[in-house]
């Protein structure tokens, strides 16, 4: 058990330095706005899976092959800022969940007006 709160607060660690390295010290026009979501550490410390979003993009274009080719930098800055006896490797995933919440989000918001007009041509239906 404890071992799970450690990764998380590795995990969470990460995250927060990652943001930080990849706003500030990373300039390149392919990567555009990201926002680091999550990030999960195995149980041995070994890889860290790093779930990030496209700000105003629902594509992940170029962004993991940026993120991908970066990780020795981006490891070797983490080593400099956070106290570990490893750091670990680095895997970058596009998290499409907000994606699919605006999808669902959408269908909902079509879905509920024409919910809304039977009921309405119901109750007006009812009246005469």
């Amino acid at each position: 058990m404890a071992s799970e709160s450690r990764t998380q607060r590795v995990g969470d660690q990460i995250q927060r330095e990652l943001a930080a390295i990849v706003q500030q010290e990373m300039h390149d026009p392919r990567l555009g706005m990201i926002t680091i979501n999550e990030v999960k550490v195995s149980r041995d410390m070994a890889w860290a899976d790093v779930y990030y979003t496209r700000m105003n993009d629902d594509l992940p274009g170029d962004s993991e092959k940026v993120l991908g080719g970066a990780t020795g930098f981006l490891r070797s800055v983490l080593a400099s800022r956070m106290s570990l006896r490893s750091i670990p490797r680095l895997r970058f995933h596009f998290d499409a969940t907000a994606m699919h919440a605006r999808k669902l989000d959408e269908l909902i918001q079509n879905a509920v007006p024409a919910a809304g007009t039977a009921d309405d041509q119901a109750a007006q239906d009812e009246e005469s």
